[in-house]
């Protein structure tokens, strides 16, 4: 239980919290480097004593204190850019001295092969252009070390201790099985560690996708879906004038009285319950809705040419309505009605303010729908001429009226029957309708 925690605070070691997932790698890296490289000099240090001469142990001992205590260093002061520097200096010259300080490359069954941990580090701890002065370095000394054993071979051969074949071949191979160890580890550990940086970054970007199409959801449910696309690309005021389209505004009647009775929690109720079917069949009918207002609902059709005859589909949703009140009791406990008005012409739509905002219906149009809604009668939905002109094939309707409407003064109204197919012959109200 004790190991792991001192492992993961040795890996984690020198780390900042604001420090990015790439500078955490390579720190983790070089920490981890130098705790192989200690241990392995640590055997090699152990088995040469045993099998080899006696040589002085001073230059690799001194090689160790040094990676420690540059270690500890870069705890204490943090300053990773000089430690990896000094660290790789020791990972490329130290090797080369231990060497020398023993004959030759024969004699030191290549321990100057450890210094290949430089270049390799530098790809690791800087990056690939970074590492090319690294790997020249270590080229130039390895070349240097191999022209003075060369030239000097016969006058240093009777200075240079004389090393078991077996003792030389043994500690070859050895170098060689450690170098690659610690390449292959390190490279391992590195691939590792992307991949779960990889993994958790994917995890970050779908819970950011998922987020996102939350907030999609969310804006598309305020506001219509080209709008919404505007909005999130355009800092400037969005507001547009249709020359067309057709407004229905759905009012419930005596609401007022009705919620006089009730706590606020059971108004909430029913009116969540009767605007929620509200929404599904706006849905299913492909138009707009706008808004709610109290008890009052707001929709249209023609805003973004989603459909050629909204003014039939907004006609054919007051209808829907109507009947699901009518029939649905589990949403219209209270047995309420309706009153509806439509009417088409030419509308301002924008998105108003900067916080809270909210898409919205301006001009003559949307006056007459919402006043022919409040002059109507329970059950009644009542159009203006220039819808009943346009829907005067699909639809029956009573006798024209005139109305007096605030500020529009006398205005012709015509009270909607139903679709002409379904219509009796002798023109009877549908269910919920009243006459004058």
């Amino acid at each position: 239980m004790s190991q792991q925690p001192f492992l993961f605070s040795m890996r984690n070691a020198g780390i900042h919290p604001d420090d990015d997932a790439e500078t955490r790698l390579k720190k983790s890296l070089l920490i981890f480097a130098t705790g192989l490289v200690c241990l392995g000099s640590m055997l090699w240090l152990f088995l040469y004593g045993q099998m080899g001469p006696q040589f002085s142990a001073t230059p690799p001992f001194v090689f160790q204190i040094l990676l420690v205590c540059n270690l500890l260093f870069f705890f204490r002061s943090g300053n990773f850019d000089f430690f990896r520097y000094s660290q790789l200096a020791l990972f490329l010259f130290a090797p080369f001295a231990v060497q020398w300080s023993i004959g030759n490359f024969i004699t030191a069954s290549g321990t100057s092969l450890w210094g290949l941990l430089a270049p390799i580090g530098a790809v690791l701890f800087f990056g690939p252009r970074e590492s090319i002065a690294w790997f020249i370095a270590y080229i130039f000394l390895t070349a240097l070390s191999g022209f003075f054993d060369y030239f000097l071979a016969d006058s240093m051969a009777a200075s240079v201790p004389k090393v078991a074949t077996r003792t030389s071949v043994f500690f070859f191979a050895l170098n060689f099985a450690a170098i690659s160890s610690i390449v292959y580890i390190l490279l391992r550990y590195s691939v590792q560690e992307k991949a779960k940086a990889q993994a958790s970054l994917e995890a970050t970007h779908q819970l950011l996708l998922e987020e996102q199409e939350r907030s999609e959801r969310l804006l598309l449910n305020i506001l219509p879906g080209p709008v919404a696309e505007r909005l999130k690309h355009d800092k400037q005021t969005i507001a547009d004038g249709f020359a067309d389209v057709t407004v229905m505004f759905v009012d419930i009647v005596n609401f007022t009285k009705i919620a006089e009775g009730l706590s606020p929690q059971q108004v909430f109720a029913m009116l969540n319950r009767i605007f929620s079917s509200f929404d599904e069949l706006a849905e299913q009918h492909g138009v707009e809705k706008i808004k709610t207002i109290g008890d009052a609902y707001m929709v249209a059709g023609g805003l973004n040419n989603e459909l050629t005859n909204y003014s039939k589909s907004i006609t054919e949703l007051a209808l829907a309505m109507r009947e699901l009140l009518h029939r649905d009791f589990a949403i219209n406990n209270m047995h309420l009605e309706v009153r509806i008005g439509i009417g088409t012409g030419p509308i301002v739509a924008g998105v108003v303010g900067k916080k809270k905002f909210i898409y919205d219906l301006w001009g003559d149009t949307v006056n007459l729908a919402s006043r022919i809604t409040s002059e109507g009668v329970p059950g009644m939905i009542q159009v203006d001429e220039t819808t009943h002109r346009r829907l005067a094939e699909h639809f029956e309707f009573h006798e024209p009226q005139t109305i007096y409407l605030k500020g529009k003064g006398n205005t012709v109204v015509y009270r909607l029957i139903g679709p002409r197919n379904e219509a009796g012959a002798n023109d009877a109200p549908l269910s919920g309708e009243r006459t004058n």
